[in-house]
């Protein structure tokens, strides 16, 4: 029988109050886990939240900006005192800044790489001490296919989603003699409000690139992470998994 089922489990997702963090919330919630969603827009992880009561599980909205050790800590604190463990951690906050390197702004270089990368890094640390104690845990990283393949106009994204990346296979082997995994995903072209300003023609251009003929949508991606979230995954660690319909191979 296939057990997709998290119950019991506590799982924190970071940048969980809209899109991809939103629909993995509400996934794993589904399957049973009671969540804490972060987020640095309060109002946005709050309505999350309510989300996930009315599906009968429990559910804490955390404001956080996730580039600071401090704000990090405070975040972990509250969530450890409210549900005793954490069983699951979902990196996922990000932001973009994107155009050309030639005409990049440290300050943008240094924002992305705060949001997307250095986050994770105090978020794994924060985790680590309560999954490692416990000897057992679950961290999946939310990376993207330009961290693999590059894309123009994205110098700081990339570099950022390839750190992930670097930190996920890195943290497998640093964690897995304690029963703790660390895997990512990589979304491709998926639908999202980013993705929603594009016009017609540039949906058009980019999708036909793409072996299923489609944009992805959050639940493709939300549905990788119930995956390695679950025990079927528990001999799963240090990999990439891209849910990107065909679009890198």
């Amino acid at each position: 029988m296939i057990d997709l089922s998290c119950t019991s489990k506590k799982a924190l997702i970071t940048g969980g109050g809209r899109g991809i963090g939103r629909e993995i919330a509400l996934r794993l919630a589904a399957a049973g886990c009671d969540v804490g969603v972060s987020d640095i827009d309060l109002a946005s992880a709050e309505s999350v939240a309510a989300e996930i009561k009315a599906l009968g599980r429990e559910s804490l909205a955390l404001k956080a900006d996730v580039s600071s050790a401090a704000e990090v800590a405070a975040m972990f604190g509250t969530f450890i005192a409210a549900f005793q463990k954490i069983d699951i951690l979902v990196n996922n906050a990000g932001i973009t800044r994107d155009t050309l390197l030639m005409r990049m702004k440290e300050v943008d270089w240094d924002l992305v790489l705060g949001v997307n990368l250095k986050s994770a890094f105090l978020c794994c640390r924060e985790a680590a001490r309560p999954m490692l104690r416990a000897s057992a845990g679950k961290i999946i990283n939310i990376a993207s296919v330009v961290g693999i393949n590059g894309n123009p106009g994205q110098a700081n994204y990339s570099a950022s989603k390839a750190g992930l990346i670097g930190l996920t296979k890195t943290l497998s082997k640093e964690f897995g003699s304690r029963g703790v995994t660390v895997n990512a995903v990589a979304p491709g072209f998926i639908q999202t409000a980013m993705t929603d300003k594009l016009s017609e023609s540039d949906r058009a251009k980019y999708t036909q690139n793409v072996s299923l003929g489609r944009m992805g949508t959050p639940l493709d991606v939300a549905n990788a992470v119930l995956f390695l979230a679950s025990s079927l995954a528990d001999y799963i660690t240090g990999q990439v998994i891209v849910v990107d319909g065909g679009l890198v191979m």
